[in-house]
């Protein structure tokens, strides 16, 4: 059961990763920076460069951005490694982990992250942000959840 979490996690954080660095790259390759094109009413596709991390927050911080999120990870991989028999823990784990890794490849290759997702009074933001929330969401419900006896590690109820 442990090895399938570690499997699960690892298999959503490649599919967030990979669909990340693609949904950037087309943006990249097909989005002047600072362009801004309606999609959708309420919904347009930005280029825009991010220094912050998800959806602008701390912009510019530098070494605090590093900081903070080696922090978080830190923390969540402690406690996926020592909850692996938590139900659906892996998909969080994932989710989180993905995101920041597809982040992380915009920063080192590009000092910002793509961002491309503009919703009205909302920051723009990608992939990679998108999976961070959903992860925060989905840990916090993971924890919230009784502790069981490690026979559901792999999602199923019973």
């Amino acid at each position: 059961m442990r090895a399938r979490a570690w499997r699960r996690a690892a298999l959503v954080l490649v599919a967030v990763v990979v669909l990340d660095q693609v949904t950037k790259a087309l943006v990249r390759g097909g989005v002047r920076l600072g362009e801004e094109d309606s999609v959708l009413p309420a919904v347009s596709i930005v280029h825009v460069r991010n220094t912050g991390v998800a959806f602008g927050a701390f912009s510019g911080g530098g070494l605090l951005v590093v900081a903070l999120v080696a922090a978080a990870l830190t923390a969540l991989v402690f406690y996926f490694v020592t909850h692996l028999d938590r139900p659906l823990v892996w998909l969080p784990t994932g989710l989180l982990l993905g995101g920041s890794v597809g982040n992380i490849i915009d920063r080192v290759r590009d000092g910002a992250v793509t961002d491309f997702v503009k919703l009205p009074h909302w920051p723009a933001f990608n992939v990679a942000d998108v999976a961070i929330t959903v992860g925060v969401v989905a840990l916090l419900w993971v924890i919230e959840q009784p502790e069981g006896d490690g026979r559901a590690a792999d999602g199923a109820t019973g």
